[in-house]
């Protein structure tokens, strides 16, 4: 999203237009939900997606009609079967599309995106806020703690009901979108080594914000990790001494040992983490929970622990075993969120 948002920003100040396309909502077997975000510039090109396939090309289609009228305008496809002729998929469902026009003309724009993209370094909660009549966007604007409602009036009793970590999509006159696009708290990975380095840039580009924890001067370089905004140098033993884990946070425990492994998950079980995954054979989990119970952690408080951690999808390698922590915690924060899905 970061990546969109800065495209956006550079083409206006280049003095060019562009359309950011934007699912409103969707039902059924739709291929992307509420959130899903395609940028459309004057030279046809693209930048992200809301579901390729025919929607996404009919929409990119669309969005240079917008270019061309500098008018924004809603629309809603029907991917049911018996559409197939017109859009040429059979996968069910409906998604509404807002093609919102962002003229270079309007400095409002570029101070709008300059907003979001500095939302999205904040590592707060923050929302895009859109007030829609009789089906245009009205108010587009940002909504976090710290500012509060900005580029929009809406007050913020109206807002709060819709402040949630999904997409809200409230219909009437006026129509509300509040979608969240940044959400406080990281995820720390206790132990940089293969494991952890293959899990960084993958965690990264879905979505997380990532920091690494290591006790080894060697391990411990921002260097070796790129996608991560965090490296500490620390001791397993003592990690309160250097970060404060919170109620947002995320736990992954790869350490080099054992010994280190479980006393970072002492510690970790001591926090309000709202996701805590530790590496290891089950026989090294039934060693570790021995611990953990002699050292006054509750046994209800074991099932916290995604332990062995992540999806069972037979995964061998780092980079394997990398993607099914990743798709663990990528169903831990839709679950979070409040998605429910068969």
């Amino acid at each position: 999203m970061k990546e969109l948002f800065e495209a956006m920003l550079a083409a206006l100040c280049r003095g060019e237009d562009a359309v950011l396309c934007s699912i409103l909502a969707s039902s059924g077997s739709s291929p992307r939900g509420a959130g899903a975000k395609m940028a459309v510039f004057r030279d046809g090109s693209t930048l992200g997606t809301i579901g390729g396939g025919a929607v996404e090309r009919i929409a990119a289609q669309e969005a240079m009609e917008v270019l061309a009228s500098g008018a924004s305008r809603g629309k809603a496809f029907c991917l049911a079967p018996n559409q197939v002729a017109d859009i040429g998929m059979i996968c069910g469902g409906n998604v509404t599309v807002y093609y919102q026009f962002f003229s270079a003309r309007e400095e409002k724009n570029a101070a709008l995106l300059r907003t979001v993209l500095e939302l999205l370094d904040g590592g707060e909660n923050a929302w895009l806020v859109m007030e829609l009549e009789n089906g245009f966007v009205k108010e587009f604007g940002t909504f976090d703690e710290a500012h509060g409602l900005r580029f929009a009036s809406a007050s913020e009793q109206l807002l709060r009901p819709m402040l949630l970590s999904r997409a809200v999509y409230r219909k009437g006159e006026p129509t509300w979108y509040v979608e969240p696009i940044s959400r406080a708290g990281r995820v720390w990975i206790f132990g940089g080594g293969h494991v952890g380095r293959e899990l960084v840039p993958v965690l990264a580009h879905v979505g997380f914000r990532v920091s690494v924890f290591d006790n080894r001067p060697a391990f411990a370089k921002p260097e070796n990790y790129p996608a991560a905004e965090q490296v500490v140098l620390g001791d397993f033993e003592r990690v309160g001494d250097s970060v404060q884990i919170g109620a947002d946070d995320c736990v992954v425990i790869m350490t080099p040992g054992h010994q280190a492994d479980r006393e970072v998950l002492l510690q970790a079980l001591r926090t309000d983490a709202c996701y805590i995954g530790c590496i290891g054979s089950r026989h090294k989990i039934a060693r570790t929970n021995e611990y953990l119970l002699a050292n006054g952690i509750p046994e209800a408080a074991l099932a916290r622990v995604h332990s062995p951690i992540g999806l069972e999808i037979y995964a061998e390698t780092p980079a394997e075993i990398a993607i099914s922590v990743a798709a663990e915690m990528i169903r831990c924060r839709a679950e979070r969120a409040g998605v429910n899905k068969p």
